[in-house]
């Protein structure tokens, strides 16, 4: 699929809705098929190769894919919220000559051991219930684990939205425990989607309502400061991007009017408020400037970059609403069908003189993925996951902002598709010269796949796959170390 200028519409100025696309297209009868990326897994796995099934692994590609997603949602007769399953660490390592591994471990976190102890899904969370007589005394007994991983310093991060980074060694995958940054700060929020400085250095978010925490931390992992910032209203947030010189932070109208229990029990889609977005200054943090777009719904951004005249631009994965997290989600644990409204990718303009514009695209997008040597700074490509047939994405592709078109590569209705990240080629300069390393669940094979593109050549297939012995199920986010 080739997406030219005229596939693209509106500003804020004159913006409608967006494309809205259902994701239940006839899926009563396969969804015993998709519900395989949603099965659960009863213990961890030992070290294990990965057969090659296709091509050659691409000299100079070495080093290790560590992934993080809900692996655990159901105990006895109870069932977890899909984004509640506990977190479960999977390291795919390649080794430099042909051959790649896999491993994978549960983050033995509080919410783990509490729900193994009860027998059920005893802990409440984003939105899952739980039972009346789970103990919470705080965020770190909710944390799952389950989102995201941050490597820092030589160490390995497992990271959830609502509680502490959790520390787990990179060779074994063992759980070392939650990170504190300083005795001040034990257990206050870190957010799964930091922002790392072509540097090292990492900046993140801690939410508290209408609050936040604004960490910055060394290229070492080291606490460098924790700054309290106002935010102007509790949006939900997961995510945030940034500049070379700000951050910018996208606050939906989905807002957390109650502190509830599950948490999306408080969340309230308040259209009618639109959407903001505050920047901030990165050398101080009381410099502000607020943005308004139309009511927009995210989970995940692209990048940010400032231009010579001061436009500041990013890209993210927009809904017109909260349909596909909220409502019907749910049964999808349960290998149910349901309707929701896909994101499709859009690139956002916050121009000096106060104006935001946002271009929307006819692509359906999640997952955006940027070359991490160029964060902050101008860019032109977004890789991602697409396709809308039906609940979990079975497409890879590539948006270039500056050509104004998305080329796609199907997998096809066996596959369910996870994000990849690109990586560069050793010596390579150009945007594209890298490669694309990620994974799928084979729904034919009734197994996991590790595969790698060349990044400049998406539309021409995976270079080289390797397929595991077990199906793991649909992960969420991750970080390629290399070699």
């Amino acid at each position: 699929m080739n997406l030219t200028r005229r596939h693209l519409f509106g500003t804020a100025a004159a913006a409608g809705a967006l494309a809205a696309l259902p994701f239940d297209r006839a899926f009563a009868a396969a969804a015993a098929d998709w519900a395989l990326a949603v099965a659960d897994v009863q213990g961890d796995l030992a070290p294990r190769p990965l057969r090659l099934v296709h091509g050659r692994a691409p000299k100079g590609l070495a080093g290790t894919l560590f992934r993080n997603g809900p692996a655990r949602f159901t105990r006895g007769d109870t069932r977890a919220h899909w984004f509640d399953g506990d977190g479960l660490v999977r390291a795919f390592r390649i080794d430099g000559d042909g051959r790649a591994g896999l491993a994978a471990r549960f983050v033995d976190t509080p919410k783990r051991r509490a729900d193994a102890a009860a027998g059920a899904i005893a802990t409440p969370g984003f939105g899952t219930r739980g039972l009346p007589t789970a103990r919470v005394s705080g965020p770190d007994d909710l944390n799952a684990a389950n989102t995201s991983m941050l490597a820092v310093g030589g160490k390995l991060w497992a990271l959830w939205e609502g509680g502490s980074p959790i520390a787990v060694d990179p060779a074994s995958l063992a759980t070392l425990g939650p990170v504190r940054l300083s005795p001040e700060t034990a257990g206050v929020p870190f957010l799964a989607h930091p922002r790392v400085e072509p540097d090292g250095r990492v900046w993140n978010l801690g939410l508290f309502g209408e609050r936040a925490i604004v960490w910055r931390l060394s290229a070492t992992g080291a606490l460098e400061s924790a700054t309290p910032v106002e935010l102007g209203r509790a949006s939900y947030l997961h995510d945030f991007t940034a500049t070379d010189r700000e951050l910018v932070i996208v606050l939906q109208p989905w807002i957390r009017e109650a502190f509830a229990l599950p948490i999306i029990d408080g969340l309230r889609w308040r259209p009618e408020q639109g959407t903001q977005v505050l920047v901030l200054d990165k050398d101080d943090l009381s410099k502000r400037r607020v943005y308004d777009l139309p009511p927009l719904a995210f989970f995940h951004l692209g990048d940010a970059w400032r231009e010579a005249d001061g436009t500041i631009r990013f890209d993210g994965a927009f809904a017109p609403d909260v349909s596909h997290v909220s409502g019907d989600i749910d049964r999808m644990v349960a290998g149910e069908p349901f309707s929701a409204t896909p994101p499709h990718m859009a690139l956002v303009a916050l121009r000096p003189d106060g104006r935001a514009e946002i271009t929307r695209t006819a692509t359906v997008g999640e997952f955006p993925q940027n070359d991490r040597r160029r964060a902050g700074s101008r860019r032109s490509l977004t890789w991602h996951v697409t396709g809308d047939e039906r609940p979990l994405p079975r497409g890879l592709a590539v948006t270039d902002w500056s050509r104004e078109r998305s080329q796609t590569y199907d997998f096809g209705t066996t596959q369910v598709v996870e994000e990849f990240l690109f990586t560069p080629r050793p010596g390579g300069t150009a945007e594209d010269d890298g490669w694309l390393v990620g994974t799928t669940v084979n729904l034919a094979a009734r197994a996991t796949e590790l595969h790698v593109f060349d990044a400049a050549r998406l539309t021409a297939g995976p270079v080289c796959s390797w397929r595991a012995d077990v199906p793991l199920p649909a992960g969420f986010h991750g970080t390629f170390v290399p070699a």
